[in-house]
């Protein structure tokens, strides 16, 4: 990969279109001021007060952000979520990044997926947040909701080139990637091998089919192998990789955290990570990972190219503190400078 190569790509962002599926969540920060707190005379305890309330899209919706800030063309949200406040905000942080909304489901009774994120506003860093609060629907999906998702995702494959599917909940049934959801997207995935269908999925990868999937080394070795380690050595990570690949019948992507990501095409390869220095926060570069290398494997790049890429992203985000940032265009050919430097 050059500067030249990387303009190249990067430059046709903005001809592709992107389907996100998933659990969408809210990210909702509430900022406190501890110079502010009060004692509640009914409890005693600690009344944090809020000084300022942040959201923004989580989850799938992180990736959404990314692909955005990337500059690609029309973005299309598919899922769902709940007939109440924190639905409304979601949308309207979506509609803000450019992605229509009509793919996501308001259903009433749901709740909508959030994570609440009290903080100090005076630490800028991790050592600010509080406890988090979540939120998330515990009544399985309905066969009316999957009908619906299913429904709009079909009706939009004319019109996208990719699907990015973020399977977040792992409760089974709870979330958008139900079994049905997980096996019509196999059958989707066979009839249009010239659409790139991604899949990130917390608990349940490796039971997916003719999709490229994003695993983590240990999860790989564990939906391979059914076994795990904390630090899998790289000859269990490369048979983990020529395993999953024959069972997907499309690329694996296999991130190795600070080493970087490995792709199985067109051998496996291990595309080492930025070095940047302390300190970071991991929060959504997963995510801003998979932005990435799915509008590069639009655009033509090679899985090599696209790990690249998704590492150059995800270099970009982890030094944006106490927040699930997102990288620019502009950012990418500095960042490929770094990478470069670094040998």
């Amino acid at each position: 990969m050059n500067a030249a190569r990387l303009g190249e790509i990067v430059g046709r962002f903005p001809a592709f279109s992107v389907a996100v599926l998933g659990d969408f969540f809210l990210d909702k920060y509430l900022d406190t001021d501890p110079d502010l707190a009060e004692i509640s005379v009914e409890t005693g305890k600690t009344a944090h007060q809020v000084v300022s309330i942040r959201t923004s899209p989580g989850a799938a919706g992180t990736i959404v952000n990314n692909i955005s800030s990337l500059g690609a063309g029309e973005i299309h949200a598919v899922g769902v979520t709940g007939d109440d406040g924190e639905g409304y905000d979601l949308r309207k942080a979506l509609l803000a990044r450019r992605c229509r909304t009509e793919g996501l489901l308001a259903l009433p009774g749901r709740l909508t997926a959030t994570y609440l994120k009290p903080r100090n506003r005076r630490a800028a860093d991790l050592a600010g947040e509080h406890e988090r609060y979540d939120t998330k629907d515990r009544a399985p999906l309905t066969r009316e909701a999957e009908d619906g998702i299913l429904g709009y995702l079909e009706s939009l494959l004319p019109r996208v080139h990719a699907i990015a599917v973020e399977d977040q909940v792992e409760e089974k049934g709870r979330g958008v990637v139900t079994a049905r959801v997980r096996e019509r997207l196999a059958e989707l995935g066979r009839a249009f091998p010239e659409k790139i269908f991604w899949v990130d999925s917390r608990a349940r990868i490796g039971l997916f089919r003719n999709v490229m999937i994003k695993v983590n080394a240990r999860e790989a070795l564990k939906q391979a192998f059914r076994v795990g380690a904390d630090e899998p050595a790289d000859a269990d990570v490369m048979r983990a990789l020529a395993e999953l690949r024959a069972r997907m019948g499309r690329p694996v992507f296999v991130t190795a955290g600070r080493r970087g990501i490995w792709t199985s095409d067109p051998e496996p390869v291990l595309v080492r990570a930025v070095s940047v220095p302390e300190p970071t926060d991991p929060t959504g570069a997963g995510d801003s990972a998979t932005a990435g290398a799915v509008l590069a494997l639009c655009a033509g790049a090679t899985p090599p190219e696209a790990a690249l890429v998704a590492n150059l992203v995800a270099s970009i985000t982890v030094q944006q503190l106490a927040t699930t940032g997102t990288a620019s265009p502009a950012e990418l050919g500095p960042r490929l400078e770094m990478w470069l430097s670094q040998g």
